[in-house]
């Protein structure tokens, strides 16, 4: 079954470049021009898809989902879920035939996980970087950027990243953890510089009043 708190630590803000252990000068080139482009937009709005799949078995689900995101701000949709994260707080909605919760974190900014409003700058934090080379990714052109933990009891163990060879877009992107298993997101359409009101990253508690709240605040 596919983990969708996994997915939340592993979709798409920025800080002071840090150590690439021993990355390699092309890779560290790449990611600092697709971190950059990322910073100059206001904000952006995607729809994408995203598999689960582990070497015995296959793919094991298939599904689709849309992430917003501004700054440090993101709102991620999916079939069974909508996550909303202000930069300092976390709603975690889910909503079922038999029940309506909301479960409320505050954000820990000094985690190492991986969330939509920091993967275009992962390789900051403790991961080396690899130019693994270049290849056609649904007929388009792309570096193929390896990321491997450099901490040993990390629940991510690599990262692969598809960059788009002449905008520098990040367009898909693998993960491997610790227990086998690949997930693998595709971009299908990205809005950017989208008007994104901070209000719309927070729970509206006003259009839900019969929802259970868990705070673990």
């Amino acid at each position: 079954m596919f983990k969708s708190s996994i997915l939340a630590s592993c979709l798409i803000a920025a800080s002071s470049l840090g150590s690439f252990g021993q990355s390699d000068q092309r890779a560290q080139t790449i990611l600092t021009e697709v971190s950059d482009r990322y910073k100059q937009l206001n904000g952006f709005k995607a729809t994408f898809e995203y598999t689960y799949s582990t070497d015995s078995d296959g793919v094991i689900q298939t599904n689709t989902g849309e992430v917003s995101v501004k700054g440090d701000k993101y709102r991620l949709e999916l079939d069974d879920q909508i996550i909303y994260n202000d930069g300092n707080t976390v709603w975690t909605y889910i909503k079922t035939s038999k029940y309506e919760e909301v479960t409320i974190n505050s954000v820990d900014k000094d985690s190492d996980e991986l969330t939509p409003s920091n993967i275009y700058t992962i390789h900051q934090r403790g991961y080396t970087a690899k130019l693994l080379g270049e290849k056609n990714l649904d007929r388009r052109p792309v570096y193929e950027v390896l990321l491997t933990t450099n901490k040993k009891n990390s629940q991510i163990k690599e990262v692969k990243l598809y960059i788009e060879r002449n905008q520098k877009d990040l367009i898909a992107w693998e993960i491997k953890d610790d227990v086998g298993g690949i997930f693998l997101y595709k971009f299908k359409e990205v809005r950017k510089n989208e008007p994104l009101p901070d209000n719309y990253f927070v729970f509206d508690f006003t259009s839900h009043s019969k929802v259970e709240i868990i705070d673990l605040r």
